[in-house]
């Protein structure tokens, strides 16, 4: 299943993790030529957990090696090294018919979508997306100090209507003022990430009614190169994100719902 759809339609606020995916289709696994370890290193591990602060969710189960929702249609497939972070991913060219069903996957992804915001505008009038992702900041090896100062969460604007700015702010203080293990966290807008596509599309999309943030998690809450997680930091750092709902929910004016 590409993606998982659970809605339950009962706030204006929703969780997705659009990069957790590691499946990936019979077809594309015969021609993919990095191991899992790379897979893995490159996709967004446990950012489904951390959408389980929300009701209404969206969880992507196939790999963005297979189509990354997070780019536009046409850069959906990473055909050439460039577009995978240096990484050559086919042993041969992906074939037409793998680059015709990716894409029709692609396009079914963002219709459902739109037909659930679209459910959410009419009964709420705005809504608010959490948009979850993590990021790798030790590229040159695993004890690697390169990205030691590198934020520890990013928010992303990207596309942003400038009307949202106040609630974006409002995240961050709550995200910067939460305990973390007795100190605050480094909290910045738009330093390394902006948000991508996904972003991009629902604010073009849903202009008046949508704010969505990206949200990209350094990965303090894992061994990057390895995989494991750090339970107590990650159970810490859910914990931020779920501090930031009231004032998501009181800062945000929602008309009457529709019955």
């Amino acid at each position: 299943m590409l993606a998982e759809f659970d809605f339950k339609y009962d706030e204006p606020i929703i969780c997705t993790a659009i990069h957790n995916g590691h499946e990936l289709s019979e077809k594309v696994k015969e021609n993919i030529a990095i191991s899992k370890k790379t897979q893995l290193y490159e996709e967004d591990p446990f950012t489904a957990r951390f959408t389980k602060i929300c009701n209404n969710r969206i969880i992507v189960n196939t790999s963005r090696f297979e189509v990354d929702l997070n780019r536009s249609r046409e850069k959906s497939i990473y055909k050439l090294p460039k577009d995978a972070w240096g990484l050559s991913v086919w042993k041969k060219p992906p074939s037409k018919e793998i680059i015709k069903v990716t894409n029709e996957k692609y396009k079914k992804f963002y219709k459902i979508l739109k037909l659930h915001l679209s459910e959410m505008q009419q009964k709420f009038g705005i809504f608010f997306v959490y948009d979850i992702h993590s990021y790798n900041y030790r590229r040159d090896g695993m004890n690697s100090e390169s990205g030691a100062r590198d934020p520890e969460i990013i928010l992303g604007t990207n596309n942003m209507p400038s009307k949202w700015m106040s609630l974006v702010n409002k995240v961050q203080n709550d995200l910067q003022n939460f305990d973390f293990f007795g100190r605050n966290l480094d909290v910045r807008i738009n330093v390394k990430f902006s948000g991508g596509n996904f972003s991009r599309w629902i604010h073009r999309n849903f202009p008046d009614s949508a704010c969505c943030i990206a949200i990209e998690f350094k990965k303090i809450f894992m061994d990057e190169w390895t995989g494991k997680l750090d339970e107590q930091k990650f159970i810490q750092l859910k914990e931020a994100l779920s501090s930031t709902l009231s004032g998501i929910k009181s800062n945000l004016v929602f008309p009457d719902s529709i019955d």
